[in-house]
C-alpha cells in the first residue's frame, strides 16, 4: 500500500528564512514558467510542453546561482510537472465541456507546498541516524532540519514534501509498501448514513454526533475578519490579523480531521463491511445562487445547507474511512444513494411522502415508523451486501 506521513518541522529561526526563500523561489520558477507558455501561444502559437521547460532549466539555474541555482533541480522539475498537470487538468474540464479554470499565476501566500520527488536527490529522510533520540530532514540549501516524529515511518520513502499551513511548517513522506495492519474479524457488517445532525447514522441505530467545529468558532472568526477588514493593505497589521484568521480555521481543520480519524477508527474496529454512500459532494454543496437572468430559489437556505456539509466534512470522514479499512484489511463498499431515505427498510415502498420531516419516517403502506437515518443505513447496508454477493459470485 501506498501512504503518506506528515510530521511538524520544528526549523531554526535561519531554517524558517530558508524555507521562505525556497517557497518564493519555486513560485517564481512556476509563474515565469506560466507566463512563457501563455507568451508563446499568444504571439507564435506555439504550445510549450514540460520536456521544453525542464531543457532550459539548467541555464536558468547557471545564470542565477544564488537563486534559483541553490535549490534541487529535481524539486524544481516538480515544481514545472505541477504546471503541467494544471494545464492537463484545464484541457480535461474544456473536452468534458465543464468551466474550464486556466491555471493562475500564484500569489504570495497561495503557493505553500514544494515537493522532492526521489529520496536522496536533493533532500534525504532520517539524515542524521546518529542521534537516535530526534529525527531530521536534510533539504538542499536549508540544511538537517530537526522533524516532531510521533510515530513510525512504515514501508519506503519515495517523495517528500515541505508545505507551510500558517506559521508551521510540515514535511511529508509519500511511502511505497507500507505493510497493512489487521484488526481482530468481527464477523459484522453495518451501513452507514451521514448527515448534518448527526454526522454516521448506522444500520445498528447509533448515532455518532457532529461537533460542527466551524459552527463553534464563527464568533470568533467573524471577529478576527471584521478585525481584517479595517487594516490597510500593505500594513504590517494586516498581516498579523491575516495570521489569526489562518490559525483559527487552522484550529478547525485539526479539529475535523482528529474527529473524523476517531470515528473512523471505532468503525473499523466493530464492523468488518461497511456500505456508505456514493456521495458527490461537489455537485451537493454548489451554490443555488444562479445568474441574473434565471436566478435560484431558496438561495439562503441552500448556502446554510451547503456550510453545514463542509462543516460536518463528509469527504475527508470517508476518505479516511476508507484508508483505515484498507489498511485493517475491512471492505468498504459505496452504493447508489438514490431513494435509500425513502425507501422503507421492512416492505420496499418508495414514496416521498414516507419521510414527513427530516428525522422521522413513517412507511405509506406499511405503517413502519423509524428514524429516517437509520431506516436510511439500512437500505444502504442491503444495497451494499447485495453488490457485495454480485461481486463474489462473478
Amino acid at each position: 500500500m501506498r501512504r503518506s506521513f506528515k510530521f511538524l518541522l520544528r526549523p531554526t529561526a535561519r531554517q524558517s528564512v530558508a524555507l521562505a526563500a525556497c517557497l518564493d523561489d519555486h513560485r517564481a520558477l512556476y509563474n515565469a514558467a506560466l507566463e512563457h507558455r501563455r507568451t508563446a501561444y499568444a504571439k507564435a502559437k506555439v504550445s510549450i510542453r514540460y520536456g521544453d521547460q525542464s531543457a532550459e532549466l539548467k541555464h536558468i539555474r547557471a545564470d542565477d546561482t544564488d537563486g534559483q541555482g541553490r535549490w534541487s533541480f529535481s524539486s524544481q522539475q516538480a515544481t514545472l510537472r505541477r504546471l503541467d498537470k494544471a494545464f492537463a487538468a484545464f484541457f480535461a474540464r474544456l473536452k468534458a465541456g465543464r468551466a474550464p479554470g486556466f491555471p493562475r499565476f500564484k500569489g504570495e501566500g497561495r503557493f505553500d507546498t514544494v515537493e522532492w520527488p526521489k529520496d536522496g536527490d536533493g533532500c534525504r529522510w532520517d539524515s542524521r541516524p546518529e542521534h537516535p533520540r530526534a529525527s531530521y530532514v536534510r533539504l538542499q540549501g536549508v540544511g538537517h532540519v530537526r522533524v516532531h516524529r510521533h510515530r513510525t515511518v512504515r514501508g519506503t520513502v519515495k517523495t517528500i514534501g515541505v508545505k507551510r499551513e500558517g506559521s508551521r511548517w510540515y514535511v511529508i513522506l509519500s511511502c511505497d509498501d507500507v505493510p497493512a495492519e489487521p484488526l481482530p474479524a468481527t464477523g459484522a457488517s453495518v451501513g452507514i448514513d451521514l448527515g448534518v445532525a448527526s454526522l454516521v447514522t448506522t444500520s445498528d441505530g447509533e448515532h455518532l454526533t457532529n461537533p460542527r467545529h466551524l459552527a463553534a468558532s464563527a464568533e470568533r472568526l467573524a471577529a478576527a475578519q471584521r478585525d481584517l477588514a479595517r487594516k490597510k493593505r500593505g500594513s504590517a497589521r494586516r498581516r498579523k490579523a491575516v495570521a489569526r484568521v489562518a490559525a483559527l480555521h487552522g484550529t478547525v481543520r485539526r479539529q475535523r480531521l482528529d474527529g473524523a480519524h476517531k470515528a473512523a477508527l471505532a468503525l473499523v474496529r466493530d464492523y468488518d463491511v461497511i456500505a456508505c454512500e456514493d456521495l458527490r459532494i461537489a455537485n451537493m454543496t454548489r451554490s443555488a445562487s444562479g445568474t441574473l437572468q434565471a436566478p435560484g430559489s431558496n438561495v439562503a437556505a441552500k448556502s446554510g445547507l451547503n456550510r453545514s456539509i463542509l462543516d460536518a466534512g463528509w469527504g475527508v470522514f470517508l476518505t479516511i474511512l476508507r484508508s483505515k479499512a484498507e489498511s485493517a484489511a475491512k471492505e468498504m463498499i459505496a452504493v447508489n444513494p438514490v431513494n435509500t431515505s425513502r425507501t422503507c427498510a421492512r416492505c420496499g415502498h418508495c414514496a416521498k411522502e414516507n419521510r414527513p420531516t427530516q428525522a422521522e419516517f413513517h412507511c405509506q403502506r406499511c405503517a413502519h415508523v423509524a428514524h429516517a437515518d437509520v431506516n436510511a443505513a439500512k437500505n444502504i447496508l442491503r444495497a451494499g451486501l447485495a453488490l457485495r454477493h454480485v461481486a463474489q459470485a462473478a
